[in-house]
């Protein structure tokens, strides 16, 4: 039996001792699948792993049934990749949703797929990961898998870390058939997921991944029939696994660099950034951005205007965001994940930052000028924070601006801004530089954004002749309105580009409009170029498909450079005085229902499967109403009856519409808005708000996020069971509705590569 792991960071060996502890004997002696091994082998998938495990009746039970429920399920609605906690020290454990054996079989499915679609073709797809725990064997078993169904995967050099976008990326400028990526983004240290890329560079829509699906479910099927299905797994030398037209390409990084050089890396950019006199710190959570973003910089000439934080790879990310007590205070390893924005509450009811408490800017920033703006990135690179040290004195300033902060030592203090906030800031200093070089005016501008993201966006983006058009939350969402605009661009070039919204708005972009910005309130953000980016064989994109820290940093760079000693808190009071922007305020209230963290699996799925019971309740209540508002079955009035039944503390009488808009339900208000959206993928609530007065929304995004979904009479009066329970159904047919109408469907070819 393998003996524990062991590391010097005391959390992690708590973690390592807990989750050996909790795993069985009989998980602990399997052996499946050895990747160790260097040459060809075969994997027999039996009968006998389709059901669950017993020690007398069905000791090779590996309950793959039960594994492939959950996986298709989220498949159907994820908004980032098919993700869960894994077995950190036993990846074959398929009680966990990610895998090895579920990696295999999700590869294999998709492999099939792809040489169905593309027969005789040669295909090609790109890997990559980041640096979880397990991420090298999950990459390394996908590439051999793909190899040994005669699929070309190229991966760096030795395997190593590359980010989502620079994999996103490759996928469209190469003219893959798509790609494979092993992330969790922003989650927590034990979980992690493949987002399955297609050829455009974007992630799989829901049609797309029900595809593979159904590819798994015939094997099984095969496998009941036949009693077994061999499954091969090529050899770690294979000729298909190409390391070197990646070492050729250097990773990619030449032709990024090139792309953001037509971009936000023009010379009206890098020329300020290399006018700065200070330096600006970037915080590599977990490592692994730092090996490519290095790359970017020096390339660009600017590496010398950087300070940065954790360039080792760790897995475990350095001990961030872990904690050995859990928010109620009881003694257990908890993750508040990497996310810088997230809040919490101590038991004393204080707010503060979790993620950032473990940092240790205190320390680290002691000696370094008040002025000093660190960026901090994610271990797959895709979104970005930004905060700046200011002086104590500045903390009333703060607080009237809804700026939230971090008391350091020696009087300062660390602005910490919203995303939200962050990329308002960004987008209008990007508008300005447009307009400075004359190029404004060349185009229409349009931005894709998330309807959870701020009010500011909108009300900014209608001050500067900006169009807007609003869909659900996931980077996936703003890639399928960027397709569909290029459709209507190839097609229709001298008209009108006209897309729909999620608010069910035509919103008419202009004639030829250029993409300014695409974002999302979770810290993830894109911008156009001037020219449409072409791949190698011509394709064109208005921008790419997966959200990029280095995009972000190249222009907060730009920004701090500009603004030279003034602070950005003052530069985003500015931006609400030039734009008389009256939502300056912005709320996120994030609600899970149990600890992801918890090592027993068994407790882990009782926990989040009551938590998903309440996250449904949560949801229904709000979005039959908005079914029956838009059926016709029910009024505004009515809503607001019940609502203001429901919720005593609350006052709805200056609600203007309640909508469903594709993953959650939208309150407007003269005022604010409120979202409550349940997360597709775990026992969690969302509750966004935006407005005129921070605690008025922070107040209605608590209590509507935290409400335990009792139906009242009320309710009853109004939303009938039969409008209850079909109100699910019928919000994924809208969805789906929405992300069909003008659909960019133009099948890909695959081309003759000369890379």
């Amino acid at each position: 039996m393998k003996a524990c792991k062991t590391s010097e960071n005391h959390l992690e060996n708590e973690l390592y001792m807990s989750v050996y502890e909790k795993t069985p004997d009989y998980i602990k002696n399997r052996e499946l699948m050895d990747f160790s091994q260097n040459g060809e082998f075969t994997f027999t998938l039996k009968k006998e792993h389709l059901k669950p495990y017993d020690p007398k009746k069905n000791p090779e039970g590996l309950n793959l049934y039960e594994w492939f429920d959950g996986y298709a399920k989220e498949a159907k609605v994820s908004t980032a990749g098919i993700r869960g906690p894994q077995n950190i020290l036993f990846p074959e454990d398929t009680r966990f949703p990610i895998n090895l054996v579920g990696i295999v079989l999700a590869t294999l499915a998709k492999a099939l797929v792809a040489k169905e679609k593309y027969k005789g073709k040669e295909i090609l797809k790109i890997a990559g990961r980041e640096v979880r725990y397990n991420s090298a064997l999950f990459l390394d078993a996908i590439a051999r898998i793909q190899a040994a169904q005669g699929i070309k995967t190229l991966v760096p050099k030795d395997r190593k870390t590359i980010p989502i976008w620079l994999a996103s990326f490759l996928a469209f400028k190469l003219d893959l058939v798509g790609g494979e990526y092993i992330t969790s983004s922003h989650g927590i240290s034990v979980k992690n997921a493949t987002k399955d890329l297609n050829s455009q560079g974007s992630q799989y829509l829901p049609e797309e991944s029900l595809e593979f699906v159904d590819k798994i479910q015939e094997i099984f099927d095969k496998v009941e029939k036949d009693g077994s299905y061999e499954i091969k797994i090529a050899a770690k030398d294979n000729p298909l696994i190409d390391e070197k037209i990646m070492s050729k390409l250097n990773d990619g990084v030449d032709l990024y660099v090139e792309y953001l050089q037509s971009g936000v890396a023009k010379k009206i950019n890098l020329d300020l950034i290399k006018s700065y006199k200070g330096k600006i710190a970037i915080e590599n959570v977990g490592g692994s951005a730092y090996r490519t973003l290095s790359r970017v910089v020096d390339k660009l000439k600017i590496k010398s205007k950087y300070v940065w934080f954790n360039t080792e790879e760790d897995p475990f990310f350095h001990g961030i965001g872990k904690y050995d007590r859990t928010p109620k205070g009881e003694k257990a390893f908890y993750d508040y994940s990497v996310d810088a924005t997230v809040i919490a509450k101590k038991q004393s009811g204080e707010k503060y930052f979790p993620v950032i408490e473990t940092l240790d800017y205190s320390e680290k920033l002691k000696d370094m000028p008040l002025g000093t703006v660190v960026l901090i990135t994610d271990p797959d690179h895709d979104r970005l924070t930004i905060t700046q040290t200011e002086p104590a004195s500045r903390e009333g300033f703060l607080k009237d601006n809804g700026i939230d902060y971090v008391e350091l030592s020696n009087g300062k203090l660390l602005t910490v801004f919203t995303a939200n906030q962050a990329f308002l800031m960004l987008m209008d200093f990007w508008a300005k530089q447009l307009k400075a070089e004359k190029l404004w005016e060349k185009h229409p501008r349009f931005m894709i954004k998330t309807t959870a993201s701020a009010l500011s966006w909108d009300e900014w983006a209608k001050k500067n002749g900006v169009k807007v058009v609003n869909v659900p939350v996931g980077f996936k969402e703003i890639a399928n309105i960027m397709k569909k605009v290029e459709l209507q661009l190839k097609n229709n070039p001298k008209k009108d580009v006209i897309v729909d919204d999620v608010f069910g708005n035509s919103v008419n972009l202009g004639k030829n409009p250029r993409m300014l910005f695409g974002g999302e309130e979770s810290g993830g953000m894109i911008m156009g170029g001037e020219d449409l980016i072409k791949s190698l064989c011509g394709r064109q994109a208005v921008a790419m498909r997966e959200k990029s820290a280095t995009e972000a940093i190249i222009v907060a760079s730009a920004l701090i450079a500009k603004l030279k000693n003034k602070p950005l808190s003052e530069y985003l009071r500015e931006i609400f005085d030039e734009n008389k922007i009256v939502g300056r305020f912005d709320t996120r209230v994030d609600i899970a229902y149990y600890n992801e963290s918890e090592p027993d699996i068994e407790k882990l799925k009782l926990e989040k499967y009551a938590g998903e019971e309440k996250r449904t309740k949560n949801d229904l209540f709000y979005l039959a109403m908005a079914i029956a508002l838009k059926e016709g079955k029910m009024t505004l009035e009515d809503i607001k009856e019940v609502l203001n039944d429901a919720f005593k503390s609350l006052i709805f009488d200056n609600l203007k519409s309640v909508k469903f808009v594709g993953d959650g339900t939208y309150f407007e208000f003269s005022d604010k808005f409120i979202e409550i959206r349940p997360s597709g993928t775990d026992a969690k609530t969302k509750a966004y708000g935006g407005g005129s007065h921070k605690d008025i929304i922070e107040t209605y995004a608590g209590v509507m996020g935290n409400y335990d979904g009792t139906i009242t009479e009320y309710y009853k009066k109004y939303v009938s069971e039969k409008i209850y329970k079909s109100s699910k159904e019928k919000a994924l047919n809208y969805y789906l509705k929405f992300v069909e109408k003008d659909a960019n469907n133009e099948p890909f070819e695959i081309p003759k590569y000369k890379f």
